[in-house]
């Protein structure tokens, strides 16, 4: 069907006419805040292991009969209080026999002096031989050494009997009780009576890596390790649920040499546990303080990771964003610490940045631009 010349020529105006309304670009509204530098400190965690500053497994030192238990499993005890007691009959009568042997041997030696008194007169007379005489002062030396073995004797025994009694040589905790009243015990038995833990202070053993190593002597440099760690600032210990032990700890001790198996080295922190919460076994992270003087803290938030490289979208004066790469030295809870890429006074997107690309306007939510404080946490 054709249309009429004229009504086509009235169609084209009336089209013509027409404004065509495009649909307005959508503006998103992100929060955007600005950055500032300042100090900041950062937390090294280490898997840390605690033990009591004596540990000790507690034996007999004779053999014999277990015949009483004073103490209970679990129990604190003071240095000096009695644990154990072994029969002691046998060890008394060992006593008597070593105290009988004693008083033979004083007899001995009396006797050997009063033969050479005789002899010595005889001999200047010429009545005997000088002979007799040199026997008579031989046999008095020999029953002297006899008269000193006799006195070990009993002073051996009176230490054997002493083991009969079995006392506590630190304070602390004691732990389980294998053997029971009646158990004959020994100084080889594989099972100890118990075993001890003083606890009023405590050890905490952490590893480091030998990068980590490198660094900690580079962080805290020192002509001697006594040095490196009098600069040490003091350390956290966290325990298993996830809580920080009130009181923190130094650290004193660096080991001689890195584990050939784990390619580690063990460092020690002494912990005061006047409360008593911490004992030998525990487990917990040892928390390394580092202070950064002057950094910029970035929430993770604000980052996103395309092919190994880490970017943020930084806000310019006209709210346009664009794609800024950054280098990454710590973590400090959340946030990133920044070293390269980013300068105090700009402003970043803090959320949302999967929505946006180079060059797209944003409506900042936050008009102030609540600075990021780089405060310690």
């Amino acid at each position: 069907m054709k249309i009429p010349l004229t009504l086509s020529v009235l169609l084209f105006a009336a089209c013509s006419n027409e404004k065509v309304h495009l649909a307005d670009p959508v503006v998103q509204s992100l929060p955007v805040k600005s950055l500032v530098n300042g100090p900041q400190t950062t937390y090294m965690e280490y898997p840390a292991s605690i033990k009591g500053t004596v540990d000790l497994e507690l034996r007999p030192q004779i053999s014999g009969l277990l015949e009483k238990i004073y103490i209970n499993e679990g129990a604190q005890v003071r240095k000096g209080q009695i644990l154990f007691k072994i029969n002691d009959l046998p060890f008394k009568e060992a006593l008597n026999n070593a105290n009988a042997t004693l008083q033979a041997a004083k007899a001995a030696v009396l006797n050997a002096r009063i033969e050479v008194d005789k002899l010595s007169p005889l001999v200047a007379a010429k009545v005997v031989s000088d002979f007799q005489l040199q026997s008579a002062k031989a046999a008095h030396q020999i029953a002297l050494a006899n008269l000193e073995q006799a006195r070990a004797g009993v002073a051996a025994a009176k230490i054997n009997l002493s083991y009969t009694v079995i006392k506590s040589p630190v304070s602390g905790y004691v732990g389980r009780l294998p053997k029971k009243q009646g158990s004959l015990v020994g100084p080889t038995d594989p099972v100890p009576l118990t075993q001890l833990s003083d606890t009023h202070d405590v050890h905490v053993y952490f590893s480091l890596a030998e990068a980590d190593f490198i660094a900690f002597n580079a962080r805290y440099p020192g002509a001697s390790v006594s040095e490196r760690l009098d600069k040490l600032p003091p350390v956290s210990l966290l325990l298993t649920d996830g809580s920080v032990y009130a009181v923190q700890g130094t650290v004193d001790m660096v080991d001689g040499q890195f584990d050939n198996q784990t390619g580690s080295i063990t460092l020690r922190a002494m912990f005061s546990n006047n409360n008593g919460l911490l004992r030998s076994g525990n487990t917990g992270k040892i928390r390394l303080p580092i202070d950064h003087k002057n950094v910029i803290l970035v929430p993770q938030s604000a980052t996103v990771e395309v092919q190994d490289k880490m970017f943020v979208y930084t806000v310019d004066s006209k709210n346009k964003v664009a794609r800024q790469p950054i280098e990454v030295m710590a973590n400090s809870g959340s946030d990133y610490l920044v070293s390269n890429g980013l300068k105090s006074g700009q402003r970043i997107v803090v959320d949302g940045i999967d929505k946006l690309k180079d060059g797209d306007i944003i409506a900042p939510a936050n008009t102030k631009s609540q600075a990021i404080a780089a405060t310690s946490r």
